[in-house]
Formats: structure tokens, sequence, C-alpha cells
């Protein structure tokens, strides 16, 4: 019987994780690796990742060589030319564009974190250069320091007027931005009263956006003495978001936020597990990338707790099939393809960002993502590094039907399938009417595979 997250000791669960007889490393465990830090990894990269070993793998994901400059530059240049477009879904193909090619995949997946956490949506935001200047601060400090992102994000003209915080001032102060830095941000509801939301809401009065751009309006600003959260001063925005950052609920907030992400969706991580990681937070200055690299290495994260145990969401499912298979596609069917399931990037829900989870399946979405599977391996634009599906599997070795099923399953799927679902893929398999785009269509629609 499994062990209840509740007994399981804090101290074991994030020291590092060191290969034994009863939990050696293998493809299977390097694959929920890559999945969960990045957006997979084809088999040679899996081959590689087992040869190196667990500590290796997860200090290359954490601290990768630098980005080269030609990414770099390409990538800005087709930056440019989407904000140019003027057509947001053309900004959304160009981020898929980064997670498929970058040679940094925590960064884009920590990014992509961070939009769900700071969300902003387009469809207020009518701007793609605010929102592309947004995508690249969250970048910026993905792995560095949180409060200095939320004091970028504090002073973000996207952020600013998807919470119609353009002007706040000293007369009327605006307590959107005070209340979600707060509730969403920081700290979580409970943990503050409607009275500190409008003393913080005080300390960013005089915060405007301008021609498109941050500004400080020094004369609307409230200079009076301020209250909140068991300090009292003259604090202005900067000198609040350090006030609400030392409050003891929010290293906890951002560490349970970093474990929903990053290892388990399921059950709510009991608080005790939790402390090791806020107290890493709070003894750092909130070093988000130390406790992203604990949290990847550790025993917790390798175990039966974590592995299989999160709901794809649609980009990672959709960039995760590209990216293990060595494919790419046409980028902004695949930014429609994944809206259509729930997912379209810079268009969050609301301010809350997307529920994750359970949320991602329903009857419809379970349909839609083996549809957007079968779509993109259909493709006329799809195309594969080795040449084509059928080279892909003979590269591999796969020269019988349970060969291929069983290399598909160990790349794409999480989790054990049953026997005899596995015996009813090899008999697919086996048929000569059948392709092997047809058998990963097959493997789509298996509940196993929308886990990761």
């Amino acid at each position: 019987m499994a062990q209840q997250l509740t007994d399981v000791d804090c101290e074991w669960a994030w020291s590092a994780y060191e290969p034994a007889a009863q939990r050696p490393w293998s493809r299977r465990l390097a694959a929920h690796l890559y999945r969960r830090a990045g957006f997979a990894a084809t088999s040679e990269e899996l081959d590689a990742a087992v040869k190196r070993g667990p500590l290796e793998c997860v200090e290359r994901l954490c601290a990768p060589p630098p980005v080269p400059a030609g990414f770099e530059d390409t990538s800005a240049t087709l930056a440019e030319r989407t904000v140019l477009s003027g057509d947001t879904q053309h900004l959304a193909a160009w981020w898929l564009h980064r997670m498929l090619s970058t040679p940094d995949p925590l960064l884009e997946k920590l990014t992509l974190f961070w939009h769900g956490h700071f969300a902003t949506s387009a469809e207020k935001v009518d701007k793609p250069r605010m929102m592309l200047d947004q995508n690249a601060l969250l970048r910026a400090h993905a792995k560095a320091k949180f409060e200095e992102l939320v004091r970028g994000i504090a002073r973000d003209p996207a952020m600013l007027i998807y919470l119609d915080s353009t002007t706040n001032r000293r007369i009327h102060p605006n307590e959107n931005f005070a209340r979600e830095l707060m509730e969403l941000f920081t700290l979580g509801v409970g943990n503050y009263s409607e009275r500190e939301v409008k003393e913080v809401a005080r300390a960013f009065t005089g915060w405007e956006v301008m021609g498109d751009r941050f500004q400080f309006n020094a004369i609307q600003h409230d200079r009076g003495g301020k209250s909140f959260l068991g300090r009292s001063g003259n604090f202005d925005g900067d000198e609040a978001i350090g006030v609400v950052l030392d409050h003891p609920a929010a290293a906890r907030f951002i560490a349970r936020k970093l474990v929903r992400f990053f290892v388990f969706d399921e059950p709510a991580a009991p608080d005790p597990l939790i402390e090791p990681l806020a107290r890493d937070l709070r003894e750092h200055r909130f070093d988000i990338g130390r406790v992203v690299r604990t949290i990847l290495g550790s025993n917790l994260f390798f175990s039966e707790h974590a592995v299989g145990r999160k709901v794809r969401s649609p980009v990672e499912l959709g960039v995760g099939l590209l990216r293990a298979l060595g494919a790419s596609t046409n980028l902004l069917k695949l930014a429609q393809g994944l809206a259509d399931i729930g997912q379209s990037l810079f268009h969050p829900p609301n301010v809350k960002g997307w529920d994750g989870g359970r949320a991602w399946i329903n009857s419809s979405t379970l349909l839609g993502r083996a549809n957007l599977v079968r779509q993109i391996l259909a493709a006329p634009e799809t195309h594969y590094s080795a040449g084509s599906l059928d080279a892909l599997v003979e590269a591999a070795g796969a020269d019988t039907a349970a060969k291929r099923v069983g290399w598909f399953l160990e790349l794409l799927v999480a989790t054990e399938v049953p026997p005899e679902v596995r015996e009813t893929l090899v008999r697919f398999a086996d048929d000569r009417g059948h392709s092997i785009a047809d058998v990963i269509h097959v493997i789509a629609t298996l509940p196993e595979f929308q886990l990761c």
C-alpha cells in the first residue's frame, strides 16, 4: 500500500535522490524529469540522461551553458515580426517556437509558470508589444529573486492595464493591484484584511501608465503613514512589496505553488512538507532557482508521489509531443489547437490564471486532446528530424509491434498501462493497416497519456 503524503519524512523528501536497487535511475525517470523541468525529451536525450545520472541532469537543466547569441537573435527577430503583425495569436506561435527550440527548457517552463501566476490577458491588453515585454520580464526573472520579479510586475504596463490600475490617485487609491498582490501573487486568501488592502493601495498611489510606459507621478503619491501586516511607516510601493514578502505566509504561498506546478497536482501538500522550502526562500531572499533545483533533484520528485501525478496542460501535451518525436509543425495552427482544448497563450481565462490539474480534462477536451495529436501527426507541415515517423522507429530498433508499443509508451507516457491495454496496443500496432501515426493516436486516447 502506497505511503500517505502526510506520513512522508520531510528531511527525506527534499534530500537529493540517489539511485538504489529499490529506486533505480531509468529512462522512465529521466523522461519524468524532462517532462516536468521542460517539455519532454527525445529518445537520444533520454539515452544520454541515463548515462549522466540524475544529479548531472538536474544540474544541466538548472544551470545550462549560456544560450547561444544566434538563438536569441533569431527569437528577437521573430518577436519583432509578430509585434508588427498586431496579432497576439502570432505572439503565441512565437512563444511555442521558443519552447520547442530553446536550449534552456527549464527557463521557458518557469516563464510559463509565471505567466499563469501573474496572469494577464491580451483580450484586454490589446497591445502585442506590452504582452511581449511582460513575457520578457517573466523570463528575465524566472529563476532569480522573486522580489525583483514582483517589483517589475508592479511597474509592468500590461499588468496595470489588466487590473485597471493605469491611474492611481491619492484622493481615490485604486485597490485592484494591492488586492491581487496579496491574494494571488504573494500571500493567499486569509492572510490580510480589507483594511490592509486599502492601506497597501495608498502605497502605490502615483504609479501610472502614460504613453504605454510606467511612470511615477510624485504629485499623486500619498505620503502619509500606512499600517498593514504588523508594520507602520510612510511606505511607497517598493517598500510595501518588501513588507508583504516579509510576511511568513509569502514564502509558504510561493513554495506551495512551485510544488504543485513541478511535483503533483493533488492533494495539497501538508504544511510540514512545505515548510523546509519556505524556510529556504526566506533565508535566501526568495531565490527561485535555488528552490527549484532542490525540488527537481529531490527524493519526493522521483517518488511514487510525483511520477504520473500531474495532468498535462495543453501546452505540455502539444509541445511535449513534438519535442519527444523531434518534430516541428505549423505553430499558428498549434496555438489555435491548444486554445481549443483550454490553453490559449497570452489569454489566461482570468486574473487567477488557469486552474490546471483535473480542470484540464472534461468530455470535450479529452476528445480534443487526442484529435489534436492526430492533427499534428497528419499535418503536411509536420516534419521530423529523423525524416519520418517510420525512420524514427527504425532508428530506435523497434522492429516488432511489441517493441514499437513499448518504445512509444516509455517515450510518451508517464505511468505503466495495464497489461491488457498493452496487449491490445500491440495487436493494433501489428495490423499492417495501421500506421505509426495511428498507433500514437490510439496511445493519446489513453487516460495514462493525459498524465505527466
